[in-house]
């Protein structure tokens, strides 16, 4: 325990307890009290005097503990008459702020409470008064013949609803955070279409109950006062009045609002009044708030704000220096706001597409945000230890009498005492942990949100003003790598002319000129540098608007650095960001899916609020699309290896179909009822099937439906279907869900040709039906890929189902020669009819990927009977399972696996860089892609094509001798 800081004034505080009546010496001798007393007298003359006035609050607290004594402060907010005097009115309203505020500081200072209690129940507290507040202030508008309210009597909460009056809390109010001694930030609305309202008077009324209110809160008596109380963030409060029409807000927001006025917003939530309005007034403002397309431009605008504020306090308390003494802990460096910005920050960069991220609570939104992998970890961790000491010394300043300061003192003796109020025994201990706490959010802060430095002018002259090219910056060009120095300086002038529409702001232009130099350093890093600045070139010229995009790479030159060389090693990504620029915004925080993290955790939240089918539809799209590049960029990085990002891309599929599948089958069942019994499941094949889906990769699929034997049509929509032709039609409506373009383009390309007779049969298949076709029909190819086959949506019971029909097609005894008999003819023809297409054609070549699969999944066929382990998802285990069963050398298993592995991860950086490629030579770029990527799998490193050509041959070779001597030569 701490020294006390002014023993003198602890006793002095005894002393008055002692001289007081019969509660207040009980109190004084209690023991149990002493170390709280002790605390409060020597460290906080405001707590002293209210422990005297308020006696019987902390005695109950004593007794009962903090919760019960709360709850007996705020009793009479909830039972008294809100229609008695303005006097007894506000008396009540202090008394019960007095008592709140005691308990709450008993609590934290006594450790009872965490500080989310603390500020929780200092938000109530508000809440309350407020709320009784209004419904006082209403009462007196009805008698007056103003409004007409539904309830004139009764609790507050019963006057208040439906009386048009909204009072939104803003600030740490509305996040429920309420300080010690803070200002309550409240925006009043009043609704014109309340049945409350009074045409006569209009907005009359409730501008005066505005004015009314302030003043109540406000108002200093001998009993204290109630909260300051600040209007200010309502639209445009230097001239608009106190309480705004509904109508009114929502044309500023939707026309002028602000992004300063959008991360206010987050913190926003009913707090007294028409609730119910309140609440449809916030859900009309959610798309101002919460944008879907991330809009970089706001980052650059809120840290604006925040050094604002430094300029306008100045230096030592609010400026670019870490200090103690006279330190703002609020708005300083390294201080609450700046976590606060933070947080908010990249809320509205990420929110608008995932709404678990919208939690208005600063603790919350750094948990939420590092759990989606938005924030690293350790800094979220960092920044949340932080936020808990700062406000907890903000209380403590505040505690000592009652001011709204966030400021330390300057004076050594009054830092002591801040110092043992917070528990140290000295200045040095305190400021050792307060500095500590400040140097990490500052260190957080600046590496996410402060710019870093660009290429130094030390690396030549660029200059692009004028018709003519600079000799001197042609030199600086060819010096940093480019070969046609003067295109490079055509192109730039262009961008500074506005001819692309993304440069034509004069925002955009002067970005484009600060980050010059960066971009093209960044781009002269890369093998191709003009081709891949070319890129970027056509890139701008398919933006509509450039600023938000060009404030995305200013704010963060590390995502700069790597859109560049995506740009210069992959011409399909590039074309998707050309398309699509919102994906860039996807590479930002830099995260892909962590283990055992549910891929598009957000799209249910996203299709519960979607209107309607096209909505969903378009949210999905967009999800996956960015997700999807996210893959695709981490795999081209090396960040990601083959089996990673195909299990990636492959969940992703899942949980889109997985969420589709039931929104398009509730839309369909309002327009055809439902078939009695019925359900549809989704089974997989293919790359989604064995989740080793590459970039591109179709998803391979098969409808399969069931019903109620009896079922004869669709019963409850409009019209009736039969039941072959209800899921046929469903089936389609499916497949058009993931297959049709939007605004984000094309989620998937499905291909159905693996369901039972192929194209000639119906697009849905009936259980029973695929069952005696698995049975009795298929090919000994068909049965090979369903090796692969999984549920991956569907009715529990009915994919339960699936799944057992898939395991007994598979499990029937076979004629294991006559299956590896099929398989090699199956080969052969392929070599035959469609042969290999040029040297890259890694899938379809002797000893490729087609060879290692056919392997595996014949074996699986032959010998699945008496193996039932072969019945396994991916190619890899399969194989393993294969050399564990002995039906291959261990030696050779583990031969095959490294050779399929090493196909797909060349196959997905061929899709990824040159797509189909039939010449012996790669680009420069797609080269140094593939042996950098190949190189983890080889063991060693891969210096050029030659040596990578010879690895290719070497387990192409395995992979053919393999192939002859278990399946037959071809």
């Amino acid at each position: 325990m701490s020294p006390l800081h002014d023993p003198d004034a602890a006793a002095a505080l005894r002393a008055r307890l002692a001289e007081g009546d019969a509660l207040r010496q009980a109190l004084a001798a209690r023991p149990d009290a002493q170390p709280l007393l002790d605390r409060i007298g020597a460290h906080s003359p405001f707590l002293a005097d209210l422990v005297v006035a308020e006696t019987a609050t902390l005695a109950r607290l004593l007794d009962r503990g903090p919760d019960e004594a709360m709850e007996a402060a705020l009793e009479p907010l909830a039972k008294a008459d809100p229609g008695a005097g303005r006097e007894a009115v506000a008396s009540l309203l202090r008394r019960a702020k007095r008592q709140g505020a005691l308990v709450a500081a008993a609590a934290d200072l006594g450790g009872s409470w965490t500080l989310d209690q603390v500020t929780g129940a200092l938000s109530e507290l508000a809440d309350q008064a407020i709320e009784f507040a209004c419904a006082h202030l209403l009462l007196e508008a009805h008698r007056r013949g103003q409004l007409r309210l539904a309830k004139a009597a009764g609790a507050p909460r019963a006057i208040t609803k439906g009386s048009g009056l909204i009072v939104l809390g803003m600030g740490k109010l509305g996040g429920r955070e309420l300080n010690y001694s803070s200002d309550i930030d409240l925006m009043l609305l009043h609704d014109p279409e309340s049945p409350a309202y009074h045409e006569e008077h209009g907005a009359a009324p409730y501008v005066r109950l505005a004015r009314d209110l302030v003043r109540l809160m406000e108002e200093r008596t001998a009993e204290g006062y109630v909260f300051r109380t600040d209007l200010r963030l309502r639209p445009d409060p230097g001239a608009t009045p106190l309480c705004v029409s509904v109508p009114m807000a929502l044309s500023y927001y939707e026309s002028l609002g602000q992004n300063w006025e959008r991360a206010a917003m987050i913190k926003a939530r009913p707090v007294a009044g028409d609730r119910a309005a309140g609440e449809a007034f916030l859900k009309e403002l959610r798309p101002f708030v919460w944008r879907r397309h991330l809009d970089f431009a706001a980052v650059a605008d809120i840290h604006s704000i925040k050094r604002q504020i430094h300029q306008h306090k100045g230096a030592k308390g609010a400026g670019g220096e870490i200090a103690v003494a006279g330190h703002d802990v609020k708005l300083g460096r390294g201080g609450i706001r700046e976590i606060e910005f933070t947080a908010q920050v990249l809320q509205l960069i990420w929110g608008g597409r995932d709404p678990a991220l919208r939690d208005p609570t600063t603790l919350g939104a750094l948990a939420a945000l590092a759990g989606a992998g938005k924030m690293d970890r350790r800094a979220a961790a960092d920044l949340a230890d932080a936020y808990v000491f700062l406000r907890d010394v903000e209380h403590r300043l505040q505690m000592v009498a009652d001011r709204q300061t966030h400021r330390l003192p300057e004076e050594a003796e009054e830092l002591l005492r801040i110092a043992r109020f917070m528990g140290f025994a000295d200045t040095e201990a305190f400021s050792a942990a307060l500095t500590a706490h400040q140097m990490r959010v500052q260190g957080h802060y600046a590496r996410m949100f402060e710019a870093a430095p660009t290429l130094s002018e030390e690396a030549g002259s660029l200059v692009f003003t004028g018709v003519e090219d600079d000799p001197e910056t042609l030199a600086t060009l060819r010096a940093m790598g480019f070969r046609d120095g003067a295109s490079v300086g055509a192109m730039v002038r262009a961008w500074h002319h506005g001819r692309p529409r993304a440069t034509r702001s004069e925002r955009a232009r002067e970005l484009l000129t600060e980050m010059m130099p960066a971009l093209l350093g960044a781009f002269a890093r890369q093998r191709e540098p003009d081709a891949a600045l070319a890129r970027f070139d056509a890139l701008l010229g398919r933006l509509s608007a450039g600023v938000q995009f060009l404030s995305l790479l200013h704010r963060n030159p590390r995502l700069l650095d790597r859109m560049a060389a995506l740009l210069g090693a992959a011409p399909t990504l590039a074309d998707h960001l050309a398309r699509r620029p919102a994906a860039l915004e996807g590479l930002l925080a830099g995260a892909t899916a962590a283990p055992g993290e549910k891929p598009l955790a957000a799209l249910p939240a996203l299709l519960r609020e979607a209107r309607d089918l096209d909505e969903a539809l378009e949210a999905t799209r967009r999800l996956v699309t960015e997700r999807l590049f996210e893959v695709d960029a981490a795999a081209l990085e090396a960040r990601l290896d083959a089996d990673a990002a195909g299990e990636q891309r492959s969940a992703l599929a899942e949980a889109a179909i997985a969420a589709l599948l039931p929104a398009v089958a509730a839309d369909f069942a309002r327009r055809f009822g439902e078939v009695p019994g019925g359900g549809m499941a989704v089974l997989a094949l293919g790359k989604l099937g064995g989740r080793e889906m590459l970039p591109g990769s179709d998803l391979d699929l098969i409808l399969i439906y069931d019903h109620a034997p009896e079922a004869e049509g669709s019963a409850g929509g409009a019209r009736s279907l039969a039941p072959s032709e209800y899921f046929i039609r469903l089936a389609h409506q499916v497949v058009a869900a993931l297959t049709a373009p939007g605004a984000e383009g094309r989620a998937f390309e499905v291909d159905m040709r693996l369901r039972p007779s192929g194209n000639k049969g119906p697009v849905a298949v009936r259980l029973a039906s695929f069952q005696g076709y698995h049975a009795r029909e298929a090919w000994t190819w068909e049965r090979m890929a369903l090796t692969r086959a999984r549920v991956v949506a569907g009715p529990p019971a009915l994919a339960r189902a699936v799944g057992a029909a898939v395991r007994d097609a598979l499990a029937a005894a076979r004629d294991p020669a006559a299956v590896l008999e099929d398989a090699r003819e199956m080969r052969a023809r392929l070599l035959r009819d469609l042969p290999p297409e040029g040297p890259w054609d890694i899938k379809g070549m002797p000893g490729g990927l087609t060879e290692v699969e056919f392997i595996a999944q014949a074996l699986g066929v032959a010998h699945a009977h008496a193996h039932p382990r072969l019945l396994r998802g991916t190619t890899r285990e399969v194989l393993q399972a294969l050399g564990q069963e002995g039906l291959l050398e261990e030696r050779e298993a583990a031969t095959l696996i490294q050779a399929e592995r090493l196909w797909r991860t060349l196959l997905g950086l061929l899709r990824l860089t040159v797509g189909k490629w039939r010449e012996p030579a790669l680009p420069p770029a797609a080269e140094e892609a593939l042996c950098h990527g190949t190189a983890a799998l080889v063991g060693h490193e891969v210096p050029g094509l030659p040596a990578l050509r010879d690895e290719m041959e070497r387990h192409a070779e395995a992979v053919r001798a393999s192939f002859a001597r278990r399946v037959g030569a071809v």
